[in-house]
């Protein structure tokens, strides 16, 4: 049973419950997940990632209150390290942004729906809700996916055979399975271990 909200106790187990969504999609692209207030913002990027569906191959944003954290920017001091727990880094915040590939610009709505102390029987982080398919990388942002799913919903379309090859050959808009998510990318990670040279946790299958 997930809890209130409530940040002056940070038990070392805490689990926080968090909706990820991309509120200009339509039909709505969201996830819920459990994750460790311990993680960093650096790990919860990549959980975001898994969870998304996303390939980790653009720069992304935190912006939570009046602070933003990212990778280092020798260009923009404002820029805080991401190297810093989801508790601390929230302070008291319920909602916050993750913005993801800034040509694209997909800027997802996090909000913290409650806290509760971790289960021995579930391995953390976990996927436990989401709809619908994560839009494909470059497609040019909400407007350009919306005009993908658009083009691959009419076969008489002039750009329908070169959509989908561009997609692979199949793509399902309807499409989300947590399942997978869970068995295949957040369970097949080693969270202990820390992140690549590039600052993501990958799949074992996938590290260097």
């Amino acid at each position: 049973m997930i809890k209130k909200v409530d940040f002056k106790k940070r038990p070392q187990d805490q689990i926080f419950q968090i909706h990820l969504s991309l509120p200009e999609t339509e039909p709505l692209v969201w996830r819920r997940i459990h994750v460790s207030g311990l993680f960093t913002l650096e790990a919860l990027h990549s959980v975001f990632q898994m969870v998304m569906g996303w390939q980790m191959t653009h720069l992304y944003e935190f912006k939570i209150g009046p602070h933003r954290y990212s990778d280092p920017d020798e260009f923009d001091n404002s820029v805080k390290s991401p190297q810093i727990s989801i508790a601390a880094a929230l302070a008291g915040h319920t909602s916050f942004q993750y913005t993801y590939d800034f040509g694209d610009n997909w800027e997802h709505e996090v909000l913290v729906e409650g806290i509760t102390a971790s289960d021995k029987n579930f391995n953390y982080p976990i996927c436990v809700g989401g709809e619908n398919a994560c839009p494909p990388e470059d497609c040019h942002g909400v407007p350009g996916y919306a005009n993908l799913k658009k083009i691959i919903s009419n076969a008489n379309d002039p750009e329908f055979g070169d959509m989908l090859r561009w997609l692979g050959g199949h793509f399902n808009p309807a499409s989300f399975d947590p399942n997978r998510i869970n068995r295949d990318l957040l369970g097949m990670t080693d969270w202990r271990s820390g992140p690549n040279d590039q600052g993501l946790y990958h799949p074992f299958s996938e590290r260097d």
